[in-house]
């Protein structure tokens, strides 16, 4: 039994990403013996893969933007957020010689475009409140015994404390060691886990003709799912499931980019019933607005081929692939273009089906949604109603956000509150 095994901690931390990281900084600042123990060979291994690898650490906005943006889950970090939010996430960093920036969607880089920038300053503070780390150790199972104390098992040794904090993240990403092992420990204790599925993940498609055109991204594009559902008045009435704006990419495998990402999660939860995915690529435009635009496109072309008037607006392949799958002749004089024509392209580019067969996957998804069930953590301290002392926080919890920093501040939000294990944070 080495030192670190031999010691009876006030607190531990089982895993070192953004949450765990801010959570045992916060334990530690308290005055709390603290041992952070983390999987991987490094800290906040995710935080180096994030945003490209220039971590989006948060959002320009307030506290009412941050819960809002996650829907009906958002209520749940109102008192996280009010202890850390993201004008505070901002100033943490800057003050650690991070200065960061804004760019025109509302996410907040670095201004050093270095994510490892992000993650050593999370580890100066570590430091500077005498935190353990423990690094390249894989806790293998976690028991509590008749008078409250937490055994945290490791492969080697254990280690004893007498609160927990379990921030070891979901299941996105696994190649950074977040591979769904806390959600076994938590079963274990009496928690309920809402299934996790892959968030913020690429869509694969069958439609062959957009594979070919990989590497033509849009900008501001629309995408929708709908669903059929029955009701009392309507034998099929369509749902709409999410809509959101963005970017998007075409790839060899189908559609990424923000737009695509932000609506990956509804694939996850249709019931094995994949949702219908439409995309509006002229979002500013109505449908009569769009055809004017098309039949000024074609006229404006005269004698030459009404291709070179839409490729004015649009990449000229996806134009030109797009008449093709629509059975209408590239190479028709402009001037000789039939309105039928006309009104066939516009409904197209404002509701083009997308042949959506799933996503990418755990493997390529941001973010995990499910985890924890929200009712079971009590918000204003991230304790678990369940077990007392235990604290949760980060992508553990069944709380998932959009992409643009959101999810970062709430791991960071959740994680701090976490880490005051119950005290006043303002005290």
């Amino acid at each position: 039994m080495d030192g670190l095994s031999a010691t009876k901690w006030e607190t531990i931390v089982v895993g070192a990403g953004a949450a765990g990281l801010i959570a045992a900084e916060r334990s530690g600042a308290c005055g709390r013996k603290t041992l952070l123990i983390e999987k991987s060979n490094k800290p906040g291994v995710k935080i180096l893969m994030s945003g490209g690898t220039r971590c989006n650490l948060t959002h320009h906005t307030d506290c009412l933007g941050i819960v809002r943006a996650f829907g009906k889950q958002g209520s749940f970090l109102h008192a996280p957020l009010s202890h850390l939010s993201p004008q505070d996430v901002v100033e943490l960093f800057e003050k650690e010689g991070v200065k960061t920036k804004v760019e025109s969607t509302g996410k907040v880089f670095p201004r050093s475009n270095r994510a490892v920038d992000v993650r050593d300053a999370l580890v100066r503070r570590l430091n500077a409140s005498e935190v353990t780390l423990k690094t390249g150790e894989a806790v293998t199972d976690l028991s509590r015994d008749q008078n409250g104390e937490f055994r945290v098992q490791t492969a080697n040794t254990h280690y004893r404390c007498d609160k927990l904090i379990i921030t070891v993240g979901g299941q996105s990403y696994p190649g950074c060691g977040t591979t769904g092992d806390g959600y076994a420990w938590l079963r274990d204790w009496g928690h309920t886990i809402v299934p996790p599925i892959p968030a913020l993940a690429p869509l694969t498609t069958s439609d062959q003709w957009l594979h070919q055109l990989k590497g033509i991204s849009f900008q501001n594009v629309e995408l929708w799912a709908d669903s059929d559902v029955e009701t009392e008045t309507q034998k099929a009435k369509r749902e709409r499931l999410i809509r959101c704006r963005g970017d998007m990419l075409l790839t060899h495998f189908g559609l990424s980019g923000p737009a695509p990402m932000n609506i990956s999660r509804v694939l996850g939860i249709s019931g094995g019933h994949l949702p219908r995915i439409y995309c509006d690529f002229f979002p500013e435009h109505r449908q009569a607005e769009l055809e004017q635009l098309v039949r000024h496109l074609a006229q404006q072309s005269g004698k030459r081929s009404w291709l070179t008037g839409l490729s004015t607006h649009m990449p000229q392949r996806f134009a030109e692939s797009l008449l093709k799958v629509l059975g209408l002749d590239a190479q028709r004089r402009g001037s000789e273009v039939p309105n039928r024509w006309v009104v066939r392209v516009a409904e197209s580019l404002k509701r083009l089906r997308m042949k959506v067969t799933g996503t990418r996957g755990f493997a390529k998804a941001e973010v995990t949604a499910g985890g924890v069930a929200l009712g079971e953590v009590r918000s204003k301290t991230m304790e678990s109603k369940i077990v007392p002392e235990l604290f949760l926080a980060g992508e553990i919890l069944d709380l998932d956000g959009p992409i643009g920093g959101f999810n970062f501040q709430a791991a960071f939000s959740t994680g701090w509150l976490a880490g005051y294990q119950g005290q006043n944070p303002r005290s």
